[in-house]
């Protein structure tokens, strides 16, 4: 896994294909809920993630739920087709939010948009 503290306020987590990306996010999930007053905004990079199956969902939509009680933000960025499609499919290109690549990201969340 490779979670970047890119800021107090901010982690980027570049997610693998299975069996790294679940236990990637199941840190990032106890990491979340460690009990920190203070939980940073994440960023999900899927750059190197080609597929995902119905526990990868799974996982990303736990950490946007606990995200969303802490009032922070995730951001997935760089996905290809494949995954698109999947989120097309699911219908959770609406729960999520999609930006194209991390420095995007970073700076949409610096802005506050």
């Amino acid at each position: 896994m490779t979670l970047n503290q890119w800021s107090e306020d901010v982690l980027i987590l570049e997610l693998q294909d299975e069996p790294d990306f679940s236990e990637d996010t199941d840190s990032l999930l106890r990491k979340l809920n460690s009990g920190g007053v203070l939980s940073p905004d994440v960023i999900i990079d899927l750059q190197q993630v080609t597929s995902l199956n119905s526990s990868n969902l799974g996982a990303l939509i736990e950490c946007k739920r606990v995200l969303d009680t802490k009032d922070r933000r995730m951001i997935i960025c760089n996905i290809n087709d494949v995954i698109w499609s999947t989120m097309l499919a699911t219908g959770l290109d609406q729960v999520f939010t999609f930006i194209e690549d991390t420095t995007t990201a970073l700076t949409s969340l610096m802005v506050g948009e």
